[in-house]
């Protein structure tokens, strides 16, 4: 029986119902998965790999913008762009304007985007991640670099199939105990 009481319930992996109360998030896990996201983004990988690594930092972002706008806005998405701009050594300010517009974006369609499951939701992630991708492109390219391979194109979708796990992830330490006569 204390085996079984190590096994996380299967429960537990999904998301939140719209019936499931969520205990409030801590700010200092929000800042904690924000960091993560940004040393993901700057990991080195294999060339093959790196080349459909999505933007992890982008995709924090919009979870956090989407799941909790009063801690997470326009001002953190710019903050954290600037060290993204920094940590890339690319131009200064691409990644803050793409992440502000990003964490914009997000904000005007957040109802839209809670209304669906996962699943669907990912694809108006998909969307976003786009619309992030290819303003640090056109700034690109506007600063003087040359187009990249069509191989940019697939990371935004990349990001939206991880979008499902990710927001299992990030929801979980939210997720009340349940107590053992519930099970």
């Amino acid at each position: 029986m204390t085996f079984m009481r190590m096994i996380p319930d299967v429960t537990t992996f999904s998301a939140a119902g719209a019936e499931e109360i969520l205990r409030p998030v801590k700010p200092s896990f929000i800042l904690l998965t924000l960091f993560a996201g940004l040393m993901a983004n700057i990991v080195p990988l294999a060339p093959v790999v790196a080349a459909l690594r999505p933007d992890f930092l982008a995709l924090v972002l919009l979870y956090w913008c989407i799941q909790e706008p009063r801690y997470v806005g326009v001002g953190t998405a710019w903050t954290f762009g600037l060290v993204m701009d920094v940590a890339d050594a690319t131009l200064f300010g691409q990644h803050a304007l793409a992440y502000a517009v990003l964490a914009y974006a997000a904000d005007y369609f957040r109802r839209r985007v809670l209304r669906f499951p996962l699943w669907q939701q990912a694809v108006q992630v998909a969307a976003l991640l786009a619309l992030c991708a290819g303003l640090v492109l056109l700034v690109r390219v506007v600063g003087g670099a040359p187009l990249p391979r069509l191989t940019y194109v697939a990371p935004p979708f990349v990001g939206a199939l991880l979008w499902p796990l990710l927001s299992v992830l990030l929801q979980y330490p939210q997720r009340p105990t349940r107590s053992l006569a519930k099970r």
